[in-house]
């Protein structure tokens, strides 16, 4: 049986992992600023992330959510306390785009409404609602293809107000990326989710803060869209959430009432899943991870604005985007082949960098030195190694 060729594949096979290194079945080291698009949070194989889960292993694996599972009240009392959102309701599942699917059917059914806003250049999954509301027509199947979601200019206040004012009463949600990931680190504006929550508050939608890839302490704050000084309805979240162990949430805010059969899941809030969180939570709190992440990430940006080559260097904590012009096209392509560097990328030039949010600036140093001859090395002419 072959794989489904759905993904282009790098001929590197990882077999282990440690902090923010990875080694391939040669023995090669690879210097991981990716982290598997912003899911290793607090480093690869952390010790007390994998001891979490090997006790619960010798426990107890999985049983339905037909009973009760205490350790998912435990992680919903520790995300409260790290989040600072302690009033909230947690609803678990195993992805981010499960955790958007089922937000947007929660504002549907609180609103009773059809209508989503969505962004120019969102990312918020591949199921039916979340990949509809998602600016990318080539993933969006046609039956998954709606007439409910309406795009919008990211950061276009005066957009959002005619939009409302134009489909009075039919908005059931907004839903807005902090910073838009595969968009190419775009950060939402403070005053504009700040003019969002206004309009949803006046009108009577929900505000839904996809949190997947910008959450979990990634921008310096628990939420990107913290930076806003705002809460929103509902918060979405998943990537950094297991630190590689599939889970994601979902946080509703208490004037959300929930009824049984609303939402439903077979696998989320499991407890090998619930013990992965609790032990991502744990390390967040312990060694300041938040703050650290913020402190990194502004010296990462500072770095970065003394290497000539590179243009508009933006983001947030330890979520950082610059572009680069087309003569440096195939630096990403470079920094692996030839530095053993992992980033990221989003079309047409742009370089997204996702460490761990427990990389070290000697790490930090690292990549910078490596970025710095990958671009020499490109402007000399040296090819990049197949």
């Amino acid at each position: 049986m072959k794989l489904f060729d759905v993904y282009p594949i790098n001929p590197i096979n990882i077999v282990k992992a440690q902090g923010s290194y990875v080694w391939d079945e040669n023995g090669v080291q690879y210097l991981d600023m990716y982290g598997g698009h912003a899911v290793i949070s607090i480093g690869h194989t952390h010790p007390l992330w994998v001891r979490r889960i090997e006790e619960q292993l010798n426990k107890i694996a999985f049983y339905s959510n037909s009973v009760q599972i205490p350790i998912q009240q435990e992680l919903a009392d520790k995300l409260g306390k790290v989040s600072g959102k302690q009033d909230y309701q947690l609803f678990l599942c195993n992805s981010g785009a499960e955790a958007n699917e089922n937000a947007l059917k929660l504002a549907s059914f609180h609103t009773g409404r059809k209508k989503i806003i969505a962004f120019k250049k969102s990312f918020h999954g591949r199921t039916s609602l979340a990949v509809a509301a998602t600016d990318n027509p080539a993933i969006v199947a046609p039956v998954n293809e709606t007439d409910n979601v309406i795009f919008l200019p990211l950061n276009d206040e005066k957009a959002v107000q005619l939009c409302f004012n134009k489909n009075e009463d039919q908005i059931a949600a907004v839903i807005v990326e902090g910073i838009q990931g595969v968009g190419g680190i775009i950060e939402a504006e403070e005053s504009f989710l700040q003019t969002i929550r206004q309009l949803c508050d006046a009108n009577g939608a929900v505000f839904i803060a996809d949190s997947v890839q910008c959450g979990y302490g990634r921008s310096g704050k628990f939420f990107a869209h913290d930076y806003a000084g705002i809460n929103a309805d509902i918060y979405t979240m998943a990537k950094g959430m297991g630190n590689g162990f599939p889970i994601g949430g979902v946080l509703i805010a208490p004037h959300i009432k929930p009824k049984h059969g609303m939402l439903g899941t077979t696998f989320g809030g499991n407890h090998l899943a619930c013990a992965a969180a609790l032990a991502v939570l744990e390390v967040i709190a312990t060694d300041d991870l938040i703050e650290q992440s913020r402190q990194k990430g502004q010296y990462l940006k500072n770095r970065l604005k003394t290497i000539d080559g590179i243009e508009n260097i933006r983001g947030k904590g330890l979520m950082v985007g610059f572009d680069v012009p087309p003569a440096l096209k195939d630096l990403k392509k470079k920094l692996l082949s030839d530095f053993f560097v992992f980033t990221g990328e989003a079309k047409p030039n742009v370089i997204r960098l996702l460490p761990s949010l427990a990389i070290t600036r000697k790490q930090i140093d690292e990549f910078l030195e490596a970025l710095k001859d990958a671009i020499e090395e490109i402007k000399h002419g040296e090819t990049v190694t197949a």
